[in-house]
């Protein structure tokens, strides 16, 4: 409150000393700040409430007043830098003291910074938001991406998942046949390489006493009955009534060859074409071989004539021969290991010649060993019963 006064009074000692810039005595009037002016008598100065300055010490001391200059001097303007732009109307009387003007106008000046410094930022502001926007769209399909690969590994541990069963079902069925279904295996493989074993050795020993026998040139060292014929049948109406070997010539035309002779089945006449009984021959031959013929003919038993057949195949050229004489039929025997024995027998029997490649006709099938030309005539070529 003592601050408050004291400063109240320094306020009002300034104001009254402004108002008095002579002396007492001199009571000329003084111009007014807006100049002189005529004194309007009806219009008489208002009396003034403010009090007078008392003298400093209490003595009748006043203020010097200012020098007035030449008229010929010249002020030097003073200019005071932080003044705000804000003056008295007289330079004389100084500048004000910092007020609303001077904060204006620093006011504006940081406001024009602040503004620029505002529009960058803003600037920057934006940009961000866009960076952010993209960050944020990368982000969501990322996230998507991350859901997608989420399920597609989940998919892929499923399926691994079901492989590694079929797997491991796949091991243990390949463990369970090396335990149990291999060792058995092996066992009947052994059986069968021991039995195979066995026929080779017995097949080497054939070969063995044939190639014995086939030392020398395989000749017939017994004699050649007299009679002779177009085939059998002819020989056995003109005598000849024992089972060997015979010359016949079918055609004028061809040299006569050898044949076995079955004079004992069925009434007898029968010409031997082919003949297997120890598989001493050899009977996977060619095409050509097949044509001429192959193999022994006969052997002789410890008599003086080739009573036993020997394995054989008659030819092809020659068996076509035989059938176009005339009605030719042909009787098929057939015996097992065991001794039990089955037979065909074809009434009608033909074979055509090399050019239209030996084929086969057969009819009138009567036995026990059943149709096989026949059937298989039939599924192959029809019901011509050819092959």
């Amino acid at each position: 409150m003592k601050l408050l006064l004291l400063f109240l009074l320094c306020v009002s000692s300034v104001k009254s000393q402004g108002s008095t810039d002579y002396d007492e005595e001199d009571d000329s009037p003084q111009p007014g700040v807006r100049g002189h002016r005529p004194l309007d008598k009806r219009r008489e100065v208002a009396p003034t409430l403010r009090p007078v300055a008392p003298p400093i010490s209490g003595i009748g001391y006043q203020p010097r007043p200012p020098k007035r200059g030449k008229p010929g001097d010249k002020k030097e303007r003073i200019i005071y830098p932080d003044a705000g732009g804000c003056k008295h109307p007289l330079e004389e009387l100084g500048v004000l003291c910092p007020t609303g003007c001077e904060l204006q106008t620093t006011l504006v000046k940081q406001e024009k910074n602040v503004k620029s410094v505002v529009h960058d930022l803003k600037d920057k502001v934006s940009k961000l938001s866009e960076t952010s926007t993209t960050f944020y769209e990368y982000v969501t399909v990322l996230d998507d991406k991350l859901v997608k690969r989420q399920k597609q590994r989940k998919d892929n541990d499923d399926i691994l998942s079901q492989y590694n069963t079929e797997v491991e079902l796949h091991y243990n069925y390949i463990k369970d046949n090396l335990d149990n279904n291999i060792p058995s295996s092996l066992r009947v493989l052994r059986a069968v390489v021991d039995s195979l074993h066995k026929k080779i050795q017995k097949l080497e020993n054939a070969i063995a006493t044939q190639v014995d026998y086939c030392r020398s040139p395989c000749v017939v060292s017994c004699n050649i009955p007299v009679v002779s014929g177009k085939e059998c049948e002819d020989i056995i109406r003109k005598g000849g009534e024992i089972s060997e070997m015979y010359l016949i010539q079918p055609d004028p035309f061809v040299r006569p060859y050898r044949v076995y002779c079955d004079m004992q089945t069925d009434n007898g006449g029968w010409t031997l074409i082919q003949n297997r009984q120890d598989g001493s021959v050899n009977f996977g031959r060619v095409w050509d071989q097949y044509k001429k013929g192959f193999g022994n003919v006969a052997k002789s038993g410890g008599k003086n004539y080739c009573d036993t057949p020997g394995e054989y195949w008659l030819g092809n050229d020659k068996i076509s021969q035989l059938t176009k004489i005339g009605p030719t039929e042909v009787l098929i025997e057939m015996e097992d290991w065991n001794g039990d024995k089955v037979s065909a027998h074809y009434g009608g029997f033909t074979i055509q010649n090399e050019g239209n490649k030996y084929q086969l006709s057969v009819s009138n099938y009567k036995g026990n060993a059943g149709n096989a030309l026949m059937e298989g005539a039939s599924q192959v070529h029809g019901e011509n019963r050819t092959m």
